[in-house]
C-alpha cells in the first residue's frame, strides 16, 4: 500500500501538459511563423482560431490542396475573422520538414490562405497538442476552448474527388460556432500521414 501511495505521488510530481480534449482550454505556445514572425497563441484571444497540422509531402495534404479545397476553406473563414494557423512540425532530415523561406514558397506555390505557417521543427508544440497526422485540426472559440479536435472530413482516403462528397468538420463546426450554436460533432479520430516527429 506505502508502495502504492510513492509511485502515486512520484507521478503526480511530473509536469503534464493541458488537455486536448473538446471543452478544454487550448495549450498556449509561441512559435515563429515562415516569415520569421514570432506569435503566441494566446495573442488571439477573441478570436476564433483553427490549428492545421501541415506536410505538403503527405498524400492526404496534397488531397485537400490539390484542387484548391483547403485554400478556399482558408480564404472564406480567414474574411470572417477566423485566424487560421498552419504548423509544420516535422523534424530536420524528416519528410515534411520545411525552413521559413521553403515554407514561403510552398504557401506561394498553393497559394494558400492561411493567417500563418508556424514552424515547430522540436515537435514541441505538435506533442504538446498530441497532434498524430497530417491533416490534423483543432477549432477553437474566442475564450481558446477547444470547440473541435480531429479529422477535417469524413472520407478517410487521398483522392481529391472525394472531398466533394465528404462532410467537412471543419465548416461545420466554425459554422455552428459562428452562428452562436454548439458544434454538433466536437471530436473524430484524425486521419492521414503520421507527423514526423
Amino acid at each position: 500500500m506505502k508502495h502504492l501511495l510513492f509511485v502515486a505521488l512520484l507521478a503526480s510530481s511530473f509536469p503534464t501538459f493541458a488537455s486536448i480534449e473538446p471543452g478544454e482550454t487550448a495549450p498556449d505556445f509561441t512559435l515563429k511563423d515562415s516569415k520569421g514572425i514570432t506569435h503566441k497563441l494566446s495573442d488571439f484571444r477573441g478570436k476564433f482560431v483553427v490549428l492545421e497540422w501541415l506536410n505538403h509531402e503527405c498524400p492526404f495534404v496534397k488531397k485537400h490542396y490539390s484542387g484548391g479545397d483547403m485554400q478556399k476553406l482558408q480564404k472564406e473563414y480567414t474574411s470572417k475573422g477566423v485566424v487560421w494557423l498552419s504548423i509544420i512540425s516535422s523534424a530536420p532530415g524528416k519528410q515534411g520538414h520545411r525552413t521559413g523561406p521553403q515554407a514561403e514558397a510552398d504557401t506561394q506555390d498553393k497559394k494558400a490562405s492561411p493567417t500563418a505557417v508556424l514552424l515547430d521543427p522540436s515537435g514541441e508544440v505538435g506533442q504538446q497538442y498530441q497532434a498524430k497526422t497530417t491533416p490534423q485540426i483543432y477549432v477553437l472559440n474566442p475564450d481558446a476552448k477547444i470547440i473541435y479536435a480531429g479529422a477535417i472530413d469524413s472520407v478517410k482516403s487521398t483522392k481529391a474527388a472525394d472531398v466533394a462528397q465528404a462532410e467537412n468538420y471543419v465548416r461545420l463546426a466554425l459554422d455552428a460556432a459562428l452562428a452562436g450554436k454548439p458544434v454538433a460533432t466536437p471530436s473524430t479520430p484524425p486521419y492521414g500521414c503520421s507527423v514526423k516527429y
